[in-house]
């Protein structure tokens, strides 16, 4: 069950001269970008690949191998992986994997898409420019592809359409347009391509009172709406900031992995993308708003009938959880996630080998600060809620 594998400095050579290329992705977001910016690198140097998404361990690692390779064929896996898979493994605890695959595309000589990079970062967790993506971020400044001002990271220039729908921002009126327009309403703003500063601005505003006020909201929800404010615009990019980006690719990597390929890789989905991006995210709030909660040591539990397990796990910590990490067990699938930097990869591993034997059909994946576990849905939510608390 060990996930361990090449990283990506021996990879660089196999790819400059492999006549195929397999890429298997896990399926999030920092996942997404990084196989969007490989394939792309790829495509440009002509050389025939194949793009698949897998949600765990067990299902990538069969992707992988599902072919018997050529000699000159190059497998890279972004995510985990078994150890004793042939393959370059584009992920690590400490480091986000879009990250990863910028610098093989550089050294491959070929040239990321900053906006792309930029989403896969914010996907990953990390702040657009922080540490060594500083770099990144100057790239497309100075190709003005960004443009960071006042107002709210969405995906739409129409905010109600934006907030209604992003799992950046978690308020009362999440999930319903009609209550994000009523919340509006008192602001008497144009229509959506007449927006000024000021507009963006006071929508700022009421966004961090309503998420900080909000009933239930922990003290984490300013950090996390924080982190929402001051957006990037990207002018040419496909949605209307890097966060919102960044939202889409999340959402479509969980819900519609082919829409989420086709638009890491350029394929111009938007519209099927922002489809299923509203989707999600009124699967998501809708059922964080139903969900039955519980408190533990360290651990804040949500147990849904329907949704996207880790997006509203990711939501909760944002925004409601008062513990570290918050455990959501769905019909047949549970998340865990984390604020804290720790990752929770041997976590994750040490559950499921708890519960093999005693849970039929178990399999997992990790990630940075995340984890997710899919398994028989007779299995009653209590197994997996106590194993979870030995390990938390």
């Amino acid at each position: 069950m060990s996930t361990e594998g090449r990283t990506a400095e021996a990879s660089i050579a196999p790819l400059e001269s492999a006549g195929f290329v397999r890429l298997v992705a896990s399926a999030d977001g920092d996942a997404l970008a990084a196989t969007g910016l490989l394939a792309r690198a790829i495509r440009e140097r002509g050389t025939p690949f194949q793009v698949t998404v897998g949600r765990t361990v067990a299902e990538r690692t069969e992707r992988a191998t599902a072919d018997e390779p050529e000699a000159d064929d190059a497998t890279i896996v972004v995510g985990s992986a078994d150890a004793d898979l042939d393959a370059t493994r584009l992920a690590a605890a400490d480091r986000a994997a879009t990250l990863e695959a910028v610098e093989l595309v550089r050294g491959l000589g070929e040239t990321p898409d900053p906006v792309l990079a930029l989403a896969g970062l914010v996907a990953a967790g990390s702040e657009p420019g922080a540490g060594e993506s500083e770099w990144v971020l100057e790239t497309a400044r100075d190709r003005s592809l960004v443009d960071r001002g006042p107002g709210v990271a969405l995906a739409t220039t129409d905010p109600v359409d934006g907030l209604a729908h992003s799992t950046r921002v978690r308020a009362p009126w999440s999930g319903n347009p009609d209550a994000v327009r009523d919340a509006l309403s008192g602001l008497e703003l144009p229509e959506p391509d007449a927006l000024e500063i000021d507009d963006h601005r006071a929508i700022a505003s009421l966004v961090a009172l309503d998420a900080v006020g909000a009933e239930n909201a922990h003290e984490q929800s300013a950090r996390s709406v924080g982190r929402a404010l001051k957006p990037y615009a990207t002018p040419e990019g496909p949605f209307a900031t890097v966060g919102g980006y960044a939202d889409v690719l999340a959402a479509t990597a969980r819900t519609e992995p082919g829409t989420g390929v086709a638009l890491a890789m350029g394929h111009g989905v938007d519209r099927a993308a922002l489809e299923a991006w509203r989707t999600h995210g009124r699967r998501a709030h809708a059922a964080l708003d139903s969900a039955s909660i519980s408190r533990h040591d360290g651990l804040f539990v949500l147990e849904i009938e329907d949704g996207p397990v880790e997006t509203v796990a990711e939501v909760a910590v944002a925004y409601r959880s008062p513990e570290p990490t918050v455990l959501v067990v769905g019909d047949g699938e549970a998340a865990l996630a984390t604020r804290t930097d720790e990752s929770l990869g041997s976590t994750v591993e040490a559950i499921a080998r708890a519960l093999e034997g005693d849970v039929d059909g178990l399999e997992y994946d990790d990630g940075r600060r995340r984890g997710y576990l899919r398994y028989d849905p007779e299995t009653d939510d209590s197994t997996i809620i106590a194993t979870t608390r030995e390990f938390r």
